[in-house]
């Protein structure tokens, strides 16, 4: 039976199902919704930003019989991203996979667990360099979003604020919202949310409010609840629990899920085509000396702020 070689990677597009299976289960994974893909063929480039003022200015356009029509440019600034690399294998040995077979499928289980070691780092990158008050100007709320202030709590007046902040800064309307899972369920209790769905919305439970249902009560179009965890301890030490999304912050921010890198948005995650057409590619080869099967996830991204403007961070959410 013919057999390849041990040199030879094979991408693997009957684990493809796994993975979009996979990516249905895992939605804790919000940060490529907040920074969505733009493909680019180049593994490092400039890419143009356009300027605030080259979007709103507001010039004499009046034309007199035989005039001429007004005309003007602008200027546009450059900005640089740089692929890296990121990947995992996990290793199938073929001895374990017969001895196992009956209980569960160790390449299946290899290639979930790629595919969540792969997509939870970058999720722990764009939540680090979004929920950052290094990067963006941290605005404190007066009331928390937490249990300690169901009823003085006003989520919905401290992202109206930020809504204003932003279309001053740079004319934009926000339409997305990112908050931890903890501030999540909080939301779903304080007073000023449910006095404004009470009518829409009026036999609905709190534990059942979802995003969508707070995406209107904010006059958004999307609410990003960010539900992934990762393993803060050291290898060998004991296991320790964190959220990747700070439940100190959340975030308002315009989201733009589109091919033109004119639009202006708080960023956008920079997908190397040429080497990784998905965000995470799954393939496998042989490992003779370990009579092993390498699976391997990877993917060649940059994650990058392009309009710090078009953000409004919240800060000091819980108590």
């Amino acid at each position: 039976m013919p057999r390849p070689t041990s040199a030879t990677t094979l991408q693997r597009p009957d684990l493809k199902a796994l993975l979009m299976e996979f990516l249905e289960k895992q939605a804790e994974f919000i940060g490529i919704r907040a920074l969505p893909y733009f493909d680019v063929e180049e593994k490092e480039a400039e890419y143009p930003v356009i300027p605030v003022e080259a979007l709103l200015n507001v010039p004499d356009t009046k034309r007199r019989p035989r005039g001429n029509y007004h005309r003007d440019d602008y200027e546009f600034e450059t900005d640089t991203y740089n692929c890296v690399e990121n990947g995992h294998e996990e290793p199938v040995d073929e001895v374990e996979a017969r001895m196992y077979a009956r209980f569960f499928d160790a390449e299946e289980v290899a290639t979930n667990r790629a595919m969540a070691t792969i997509l939870r780092t970058q999720e722990k990158r764009i939540a680090d360099m979004l929920f950052n008050a290094g990067n963006f100007t941290a605005h404190a709320i007066t009331n928390e979003w937490d249990n300690n202030h169901y009823s003085d709590a006003i989520p919905i007046t401290d992202v109206n604020t930020g809504r204003q902040a932003i279309h001053d800064a740079c004319g934009l309307e926000p339409n997305a919202l990112i908050i931890p899972y903890k501030t999540f369920h909080h939301l779903g209790q304080m007073s000023q949310i449910l006095d404004k769905i009470k009518y829409t919305y009026s036999a609905l439970a709190w534990d059942t409010i979802g995003p969508k249902v707070l995406a209107e009560a904010f006059g958004l179009d999307q609410v990003l609840v960010g539900k992934a965890m990762y393993n803060a301890a050291k290898k060998g030490q004991s296991v320790s629990l964190s959220a990747v999304w700070d439940d100190e912050y959340a975030m308002l921010c315009v989201v733009k899920d589109g091919k033109d890198l004119k639009e202006p948005c708080v960023g956008r995650t920079f997908r190397w085509t040429r080497d990784c057409p998905e965000n995470v590619l799954v393939e496998s080869y042989e490992e003779p000396q370990t009579r092993s099967e390498i699976i391997r996830a990877r993917q060649h991204t940059d994650e990058e702020i392009i309009l710090t403007a078009a953000a409004y961070l919240l800060s000091n959410i819980t108590t």
